[in-house]
């Protein structure tokens, strides 16, 4: 099964928070975008967290909502949808094809 599909058996962690080199980025990121538009910063947001950890839990996925004031649901629709974010661990080498 592709590491894309969220698998039920894998443990999630309680908490996920960027570190401060992370939060600058993800701050530099939400500041591109107007006051109201701000929930298009949600991709690179996803990038960054999924660079810190390797993958993208549902914790890491509601800490993003939260700083977008968005619904975690919006969020996880867009996690869902592409197939470049890892929504469980992966291999230390994690290799894709394109077919």
């Amino acid at each position: 099964m592709s590491s894309h599909y969220p698998d039920p058996n894998v443990p999630q962690p309680d908490k996920f928070v960027f570190t401060p080199e992370m939060m600058t980025k993800a701050k530099a990121h939400i500041a591109k975008y107007p006051t109201s538009r701000q929930r298009s910063a949600v991709m690179p947001l996803l990038d960054l967290a999924q660079r810190q950890e390797g993958w993208l839990s549902r914790a890491a996925m509601d800490y993003i909502a939260e700083l977008l004031e968005i619904p975690p649901i919006k969020v996880y629709e867009v996690a869902t949808f592409y197939t470049m974010y890892r929504l469980r661990p992966v291999g230390k080498n994690h290799v894709q094809l394109c077919t």
